[in-house]
């Protein structure tokens, strides 16, 4: 017979079950890539894109350089100068470290088979008291024994749910455009972690936008391709140092800072701002 309170749960999570799963992402085009003329759809189950890519020239690449990522304070004018740029950091050092597993990475003045360009195009702030509550919630089940050995996932308040639109592209030395991707994201209960901060789900979307981007540019195809799913991969060595906070494998990539590492992840179980346990960059990328 079920408890009281394990009955109550369950009714929470049905109610919450008719509530809307994910924040909308409307895919913007902005005026920062080269072309625009042969972007098709490629949407995954939980992104939108539009994207395309020159297969062959990309895959003969071999060194990448990264331009800081453009993030204009019209795009999302709620949000502080420093969220903005801790948002666009976190672009910067994502791709960075992506880029590493096959790339070499060199600084933006140094010349490159490949240079990538980012610009932030829409972002939906995060609802902080939606987000601390659920935050509160979510730590609070820690501690309660619901008499069972397999965790079960505390679903997000689903109000105030930020989103990240965003598009880049990667040219040749010549100027010639060999990718290009428009991504959209919203954050989704289950899948996102709630932090009391505007910035907070823009922050945890950037991650998502380099995987798919360093995607596009590593293996040269859609990482949607699998009928509409990004499978995870087993991350590489060096890309778990850096996410730990430890030395990234290309100096380059030290100018966007290091991860926050175990403070980071701490600070994700309590719902603190990233602003509190990201340093960002340790100096302006030349």
């Amino acid at each position: 017979m079920r408890t009281p309170s394990r009955l109550g749960n369950l009714i929470v999570l049905a109610m919450v079950g008719f509530l809307p799963a994910c924040a909308t992402a409307p895919l913007v085009q902005g005026v920062g890539l080269s072309s625009y003329d042969s972007l098709a759809p490629s949407d995954g189950l939980l992104t939108k894109s539009r994207l395309q890519v020159k297969k062959e020239q990309v895959l003969a690449a071999k060194t990448i350089n990264i331009l800081p990522t453009a993030f204009p304070p019209t795009v999302a004018p709620t949000l502080s100068s420093e969220q903005r740029a801790l948002v666009a950091n976190a672009v910067d050092r994502a791709l960075c470290v992506n880029f590493s597993d096959r790339f070499q990475v060199v600084t933006p003045g140094e010349p490159a088979d490949l240079t990538v360009r980012a610009s932030v195009t829409q972002a939906t702030e995060t609802d902080e008291i939606a987000a601390g509550v659920s935050a509160a919630a979510s730590l609070g089940m820690n501690f309660v024994d619901l008499g069972t050995s397999v965790p079960i996932p505390t679903p997000r308040v689903p109000i105030g749910m930020g989103n990240l639109s965003i598009e880049a592209e990667a040219i040749d030395p010549w100027g010639q455009q060999q990718a290009s991707m428009l991504w959209a994201r919203g954050a989704t209960m289950l899948f996102s972690s709630p932090k009391a901060s505007k910035a907070s789900d823009a922050y945890d979307l950037a991650d998502k936008f380099a995987e798919d981007f360093s995607h596009l540019l590593i293996k040269g195809e859609s990482p949607f391709d699998n009928g509409g799913i990004s499978l995870p991969t087993l991350p590489s060595w060096q890309k778990i140092n850096s996410t730990m906070g430890l030395a990234p494998k290309y100096a380059a990539c030290e100018s966007y800072g290091r991860a926050p590492g175990l403070v980071g992840v701490v600070g994700e179980q309590l719902g603190l701002p990233p602003e509190w346990t990201d340093s960002g960059a340790t100096q302006a990328p030349q």
